[in-house]
């Protein structure tokens, strides 16, 4: 879906993605080949708290130097483009499959006003709002639809702009995971979960192959986890990074296991991924369960993290590769693999079809 995206590309435009959250901005830039991609340029730079909250931007001019910062440090090659398609975020958007009686274009756009305004908490001239067709079925058309909050969108654009940049696209967090994850062959009817585990929140993203259904979002994340070891262990939130990075949740600490401190989280957090899947499998039309769960974000570096859940769920859960959907040659990922999944949005970001209207 190309969401907001302007309907001036041409084969030679060249953009960068940039992935902004409440603590981080990641930079991307891939140069796509014929015969092989290259990763141009990337980076990953934190952002004191306070500049953003939940997702928010609160001071925007020291956003945009921090964005400007992590561009100027990028590497091996500079970023070579002031164009940028950056990252929404998901708990700002509003993003549904809706069913409509099949009619032309221009028609869509107003039946898919009107269904959005009957289904989110927001009216029609509150938000901006894109969609896609996606197939027939049962005699109606299937719309792809998101809708995000005007001020988050006029808010991250003049703080792009602030940066010196300009505004080349803009897309939801989730259908740019989706993207860079699950593999572009996958069929319809290959269902998969993305569990992207960050520093603030969770999300779950079901999709049936390329294709996103529905998201949502619990508060587990790493910074929670972090303030669960040092509050337990009485420890400072240094030391307890630096122990939840050494010995995850696979060893003691002395006479205090880190497990122990974090099992009801993560306990938490499986049943949550299971109430999920009870829910999709209630609301789809064929009743499908779930073929594989992809762990994603950087809280699924967690040692120990990925065989809790394979045994806690029974089923197929995987570490998420960012590059699955990228034509790297014999040549391994500049990017190490523990750091690969924190980039996973930004990637997707790439990835995006430059061509107006293509499906991911």
């Amino acid at each position: 879906m190309n969401f907001l995206t302007k309907k001036i590309f041409s084969s030679s435009d060249k953009f960068f993605a940039l992935d902004l959250s409440d603590l981080s901005v990641k930079i991307f830039e891939l140069e796509r080949g014929s015969k092989k991609d290259k990763i141009r340029s990337y980076r990953s730079q934190d952002i004191p708290a306070g500049y953003i909250e939940d997702d928010k931007i609160i001071d925007k001019k020291k956003t945009a130097q921090i964005i400007r910062e992590a561009i100027g440090k990028s590497g091996p090659k500079k970023v070579n483009t002031k164009k940028v398609i950056c990252s929404i975020p998901e708990s700002k958007a509003f993003l549904r499959i809706i069913n409509i009686p099949k009619v032309d274009e221009e028609e869509a756009r107003e039946a898919v006003r009107w269904e959005l305004e009957a289904n989110i908490p927001l009216t029609s001239d509150q938000v901006y709002f894109d969609w896609q067709f996606l197939g027939e079925a049962g005699g109606k058309q299937n719309v792809l639809t998101v809708a995000v909050s005007k001020g988050i969108i006029d808010d991250l654009a003049e703080v792009l702009s602030m940066a010196g940049l300009e505004v080349y696209g803009l897309e939801v967090e989730s259908i740019a995971t989706l993207r860079s994850l699950v593999p572009v062959e996958s069929l319809a009817k290959e269902i998969f979960l993305i569990a992207d585990i960050g520093a603030r929140r969770t999300s779950f993203i079901i999709s049936e192959g390329t294709v996103p259904y529905f998201t949502s979002s619990i508060p587990f994340s790493s910074e929670i986890i972090s303030n669960a070891i040092a509050g337990q262990l009485s420890v400072g939130m240094v030391e307890a990074e630096k122990i939840k990075i050494e010995h995850g949740i696979e060893h003691s600490l002395e006479s205090s296991s880190v497990f122990r401190v974090v099992e009801p989280m993560l306990e938490n957090l499986a049943s949550e991924i299971d109430k999920t899947i009870d829910f999709y499998r209630s609301i789809s039309k064929e009743h499908s369960d779930v073929k594989k769960i992809i762990l994603s974000g950087g809280g699924s570096n967690l040692r120990g993290i990925l065989p809790y859940l394979t045994t806690r769920l029974s089923r197929e859960i995987t570490m998420g590769d960012p590059w699955i959907n990228l034509n790297l040659g014999s040549d391994l990922p500049i990017i190490d693999k523990e750091n690969s999944v924190r980039y996973t949005t930004a990637v997707g970001l790439a990835l995006k079809k430059i061509d107006y209207g293509n499906k991911y």
